[in-house]
């Protein structure tokens, strides 16, 4: 989110908050389907604290589910990082080089594997990347690269044993 947000020349801090508290709830109540349940409680949390209403909303329409459009650049870009960036990291954890040199090319194979980081949304990955208005290749391109200067504190340098 801070990479697309400096290359859109957005408020970075903004667009890393977001990206960074999108999923906050996900691991205590990954029920979608419960009232209390993912998003709607990170979404209240920081409603009640106050936080900026453009990123409650984002975090609400990163979830197709809620029926929340995706109007802004930052919502847009959210819903295409999200599935896409778990991926990548699934990917360059089982690779001898980690994030070095993985490409598009190598992420797509993985993509038409079912099997495969099967808990990641493949129709989620291409849309972001149409929604964005950006070539699925080059959003891949520009998501590994901005985590390629992360990867030893990822632990996706290529040198630690595959998980």
């Amino acid at each position: 989110m801070r990479a697309y947000a400096e290359h859109f020349g957005e408020d970075v801090e903004l667009w890393g908050v977001t990206g960074l508290l999108h999923d906050a709830d996900y691991e205590r109540h990954p029920d979608m389907d419960a009232d209390n349940g993912h998003p709607r409680t990170i979404m209240a949390e920081l409603e009640g604290r106050g936080e900026d209403p453009l990123v409650v909303r984002a975090i609400a329409s990163h979830a197709d589910f809620l029926g929340v459009s995706r109007d802004s650049r930052m919502e847009k870009t959210l819903f295409a990082v999200d599935e896409l960036s778990g991926f990548i990291i699934a990917c360059a954890t089982v690779r001898p080089e980690g994030l070095h040199g993985l490409t598009p090319k190598s992420v797509k194979k993985k993509l038409k594997q079912p099997s495969f980081a099967a808990a990641v949304n493949r129709d989620d990955v291409r849309n972001g990347a149409e929604e964005l208005g950006v070539d699925l290749d080059e959003h891949i391109r520009f998501v590994v690269a901005a985590f390629e200067p992360h990867a030893d504190e990822l632990e996706l340098d290529g040198t630690a044993a595959p998980a």
